[in-house]
């Protein structure tokens, strides 16, 4: 019994002498729980994120279609120079702006609503009415859109029914907006939520003392406590509409091609270097914006 205590002490004296180092240095204890899920990160995100930038810069042999790892800048001159290229971006990221726009627009009273005025019960009913549609499939939202916007859809039989004639919403822009806009809305309204509920109301009672009317309590201090949760849903609304590649084309069509539509048809083909090539446009478009809600404190709302 001696003998097997004896040998366990050393054994003892480590884990304690672990133990007093994790304490007295917490950033360590920290390190060692987030080492595993950042190596991953590292090797998985990361590693794929270099892999298409050094992709980016290779180029397919014109008889064999098979790539040349060759250093050089043609695809990026052709992305530049090819006016085609040049308006597929342009409208990916006009309309994920316009998305972006549109949500931050109707999420803001239906989330004041939520935070400041209703109650209890009316709270959680709008919460799960917010969170519904996505319990569904993506397809299926999509799919039910186009049901709605089709020719012989319900839109254009409800206009139909008030004398109104028909609108050929599917297959545009118009259609793809106002598909987008439906889809990503819930990711817009929880951080605005969040961000509203977190307004003191001491803040408004004191702005209501001071003279404020209900407009410029709005403007002077409610909007801007409320700015990094709307740039924080921004994150979300911009980089899931600039990155998708189904939407534009179940209800876009061919006229309405969005980047990802681009690099699905290049790695098709094959080109996937150009398709890298492509596909860093929204990676440096949403690193920029990331800067961007990174100075207004969108982080601290997510």
């Amino acid at each position: 019994m001696l003998d097997s205590a004896a040998a366990g002490l050393p054994f003892r004296e480590a884990r304690l002498r672990l133990s007093t180092i994790f304490w007295r240095r917490p950033w360590l204890k920290a390190l060692a729980l987030l080492a595993l899920p950042l190596a991953a990160f590292v090797f998985v995100y990361l590693g794929a994120l270099v892999a298409l930038f050094v992709s980016a810069f290779w180029q397919i042999n014109d008889f064999t279609a098979k790539v040349e790892h060759v250093w050089t800048l043609d695809n990026f001159n052709t992305l530049i120079h090819d006016s085609v290229y040049r308006r597929i971006a342009l409208r990916t990221i006009g309309l994920a702006s316009a998305v972006t726009l549109t949500d931050a627009v109707l999420a803001f009273p239906l989330a004041y609503f939520m935070a400041r005025i209703a109650g209890g019960k009316t709270r959680a009913l709008l919460f799960v009415l917010v969170l519904m549609p996505l319990w569904s499939s993506y397809l299926v939202r999509i799919y039910a859109w186009r049901t709605i916007l089709a020719h012989d859809g319900a839109l254009n039989w409800s206009l139909n029914k008030i004398g109104l004639p028909n609108v050929g919403l599917l297959y545009t822009n118009w259609g793809m907006w106002i598909v987008f806009s439906y889809i990503w809305l819930p990711f817009m309204i929880l951080p605005v939520y969040a961000a509203l509920e977190r307004i003191p109301q001491s803040y408004l009672e004191a702005s209501q003392d001071l003279g404020g009317r209900g407009w410029r309590t709005l403007r002077s201090v409610i909007l801007p406590l409320v700015l990094p949760g709307l740039v924080a849903g921004s994150i979300f609304t911009f980089s899931l509409t600039l990155g998708d590649f189904i939407t534009p084309l179940l209800v876009g069509g061919p006229s309405s091609s969005f980047i990802g539509n681009v690099v699905e048809e290049q790695v098709g083909q094959p080109n996937v270097p150009f398709a890298a090539a492509f596909a860093t446009v929204p990676v440096i478009v949403m690193g920029f914006y990331l800067l961007i809600a990174r100075r207004l404190g969108a982080f601290e709302a997510i």
